[in-house]
């Protein structure tokens, strides 16, 4: 299953703190059987942050991003795409 989920609070990020961010979560995907962190968006004026990721299911991936030190509770998981 894919997942997307939201992250507030990181108004003013940048490109390379964007990736330091996603790099925690490839460290601590290996954690987690089965979850795939695929790719992570930024919206610095509003301080949204988007990952996309595979994974059995969203307590697997809500665990993960704890374990990278930046949790969220916006989950969703997106199973129709195109």
């Amino acid at each position: 299953m894919k997942f997307m989920d939201v992250h507030d609070g990181m108004k003013g990020i940048t490109k390379e703190q964007l990736a330091a961010e996603h790099d925690k979560d490839l460290k601590a995907q290996t954690s987690e059987k089965g979850v795939k962190f695929l790719k992570a968006w930024a919206d610095p004026k509003t301080g949204k942050v988007f990952c996309l990721s595979e994974g059995p299911d969203r307590a697997a991936v809500a665990r993960v991003h704890e374990k990278a030190g930046h949790p969220t509770h916006q989950i969703y998981e997106v199973d129709v795409e195109v």
